[in-house]
């Protein structure tokens, strides 16, 4: 919503661009079968379709709407997400405009309770968390994609109705020039929270509701105040309730309030209401100067997802297969994850060089990662909107206990997103080798960054599957052998040898200043690490055993040794 006299689009920060609907071939009789086919083009579709042009497959994406979403939205990006940006190409543009934070307070009663510090250090390529509005977000996706030339747009085209088949997916597209069939091997359904493409084959999320209602607002403010996360609980300007601020690029700010037991979510909703409320949070902060209502939403915290992500030729990812609470900044985070983890797969099992048997990993690895994310943001949510009394009590109680003991302070901590681990996975068939290391990184688990002089080891990784092999001097001909043979299976294969040489065409030697990758690994000479495209580790050994990791290349190609 935006105030009065502005229209729907009237940003004070954003242009926002507007695409035509143009003639399609399937219109004049044509009936090509497209590769894939992405329905939605938000953040999660363009970074599938983005995924997939990295591995030079082409895809249509599909938009109901003429241009990009409006509102600050998803507004918190992980520093796994940033990697994400990376691996398609698209970050550059986010360097330059999301603001970089690593900390947070929260204060209760106008006292500081709790100060977040999240974990960061000359090894780490990004900073933990950025703050960028989701149009931009989009902006700099949807540019990306038009320069890698393998991704197509047809906005003003909403999908009506879909049949779902063995050998593929035909969906009724509706545009401004009529409706028309439109043929997809694959079907990638990015298409929100109120997805269609749910209802069309029948399904629907399943968990639970909460009860609490945030009213988001979003301020532009000259404000002199440090890139942070502010927790306020029962501030003076919202008694008994919670309040959130975000600082922005282009001076805006990002105020989410809860609203008050019984309070009318229509009346939370008017303008007058929303400049009233706004205006005694400002006031709060200690902010008297200017400020403009830029947009404001509403919404409740859920945690919902479908019981499986993949049905047939049609895979839910973002929030059409789950929706999650914002506390944590869950939400766009867990679904570019799963945007990236389906886009590898699929571009994988196009291109030949993985059975269809891979995509059976996608519902388990990121299902599991959405559970993961309901257990710590369902903690989060109901210290952030006690569903009952009781739990209202027990929050007032821990928040006042920390005003002065330690203990209770880290009960206001917002638990922040982490990248999740696929330890159980069926790509990570040996991760009870993870017993025999005493530190990095486990099995399943996102690559540890290090610095190795001006560049990082993420930036050494490469786009199919690698091996980082720890050596001392000339690898012995059995680990050669190895190499050989995990080459052999996969194309895209890349082997780094820290502190040894390789005479063989996937082989990087690199060296290791002071030996910090390599006690970071917890290395010996003839260790292995098995790398997935997406930057998580597929299994680990101490001392190479090629049987199994030769099983674990071709689990991550979903074929049997």
């Amino acid at each position: 919503m935006r105030p009065e006299g502005r229209g729907p689009l009237d940003s004070l920060y954003f242009t926002y661009p507007h695409f035509a609907a143009g003639p399609v071939p399937e219109s004049a009789g044509d009936r090509p079968v497209h590769p894939v086919v992405i329905v939605g083009a938000g953040p999660i579709g363009m970074t599938a379709a983005l995924t997939l042009a990295r591995y030079g497959v082409h895809s249509l994406v599909l938009d109901a709407k003429p241009t990009f979403n409006d509102g600050s939205r998803a507004t918190c990006i992980a520093r796994q997400s940033f990697h994400i940006f990376e691996r398609v190409g698209a970050v550059d543009a986010f360097l330059a405009k999301a603001l970089g934070w690593t900390t947070g307070r929260s204060s209760y009663r106008g006292r500081e309770i709790y100060r977040l510090s999240m974990p960061d250090s000359d090894d780490e390529k990004f900073r933990p968390m950025y703050n960028l509005q989701q149009q931009y977000t989009e902006q700099f996706l949807y540019d990306a994609c038009i320069a890698s030339g393998c991704v197509a747009f047809r906005w003003q085209s909403e999908v009506t109705a879909t049949d779902n088949r063995a050998d593929g997916v035909t969906l009724t597209v509706t545009s401004p020039h009529g409706s028309y069939p439109l043929a997809a091997t694959w079907v990638l359904a990015a298409d929100g929270a109120r997805s269609a493409m749910r209802g069309q084959l029948g399904l629907r999320l399943k968990g639970d509701n909460y009860e609490g209602r945030y009213v988001i607002a979003d301020v532009k403010m000259a404000f002199d105040h440090p890139t942070e996360r502010r927790a306020f609980f029962d501030p003076a300007s919202n008694p008994g309730g919670t309040v959130l601020m975000h600082r922005q690029p282009d001076e805006i700010w990002r105020i989410d309030y809860q609203l008050r037991d019984g309070e009318s979510p229509d009346e939370a909703v008017r303008e007058a209401t929303i400049r009233a409320r706004v205006g005694a949070i400002i006031a709060d902060i200690g902010h008297d100067g200017p400020w403009e209502l830029e947009w404001w939403s509403i919404y409740t915290a859920n945690t919902l997802a479908l019981d499986d992500y993949r049905h047939g030729r049609v895979v839910f990812i973002g929030d059409s297969a789950h929706i999650v609470p914002i506390f944590g900044v869950r939400g766009l985070n867990n679904g570019l994850a799963d945007a990236h983890n389906i886009g590898w797969k699929l571009a994988y099992v196009l291109s030949g060089h993985a059975d269809v048997r891979l995509l059976d990993s996608y519902s388990p690895e990121r299902r599991g990662a959405t559970l993961d994310v309901f257990a710590n943001a369902t903690k989060s949510t109901r210290f952030m909107t006690p569903p009952t009394s009781g739990h209202r009590l027990v929050r007032e109680a821990v928040l006042s206990l920390a005003l002065s003991e330690d203990f209770a302070k880290a009960f206001a901590n917002p638990r922040q997103m982490q990248p999740y681990t696929y330890g159980e996975s069926p790509l990570t068939p040996f991760a009870g080798r993870d017993a025999d290391f005493a530190c990095g990184p486990v099995s399943g688990a996102a690559l540890s960054n290090i610095r190795l002089g001006d560049r990082f080891l993420s930036d050494l990784v490469g786009a199919g599957f690698t091996a980082l092999i720890f050596a001392d001097g000339a690898v012995p001909p059995e680990t050669a052998a190895l190499v050989a043979a995990m080459a052999s299976r996969e194309p895209r294969f890349r082997t780094l040898i820290v502190g040894g040489t390789l005479d063989h065409a996937s082989a990087r030697s690199l060296a290791d200043p002071g030996g910090r990758l390599t006690s970071a690994y917890d290395a010996l000479p003839g260790t292995l690490y098995l790398i997935r495209p997406d930057l998580h580790v597929a299994g680990r050994w101490r001392r190479a055993v090629p049987a199994e990791i030769l099983a674990t290349l071709d689990a991550g190609q979903g074929r049997s040794s």
